[in-house]
């Protein structure tokens, strides 16, 4: 494996959820990853970000270790989930929700609702 890989590994196994983002969750950098951040803010969950942008091997190895060719990628109890147009589409349906009851996340369903109700 390389440095890169292993170092993905070791934060997708080590945090519950973990955000590959351009940016960081307080200062995102493009508007993809401003919206995931967004939604996993307002919703209080507690997720690990890690900026592509400060170290190109990450932003290239994450790339390789989802077979996923864009940025941001979330992930879940060490699984990838999506990008933003998939956590968009989640969150709007409610899988979002029943992802992280099933696996024991934390976050607020009143916001979680709030989402829906104003893409409604």
């Amino acid at each position: 494996m390389t440095d890169a890989k292993n170092r993905i590994e070791e934060t997708v196994k080590a945090n519950d959820v973990v955000l590959y983002m351009k940016g960081t969750k307080t200062a995102p950098q493009c508007g993809f990853s401003s919206r995931v951040a967004g939604v996993l803010n307002f919703m209080g969950v507690d997720f690990s970000d890690v900026n592509v942008l400060a170290d190109d091997e990450i932003r290239q190895g994450i790339k390789e270790y989802s077979d996923w060719p864009t940025i941001p990628q979330l992930y879940v109890k060490g699984e990838f989930v999506g990008g933003c147009d998939i956590i968009t589409e989640m969150t709007l349906s409610g899988e979002l929700d029943t992802l992280f009851e099933t696996s024991g996340v934390t976050y607020n369903k009143d916001a979680a609702d709030k989402i829906r109700q104003a893409n409604a």
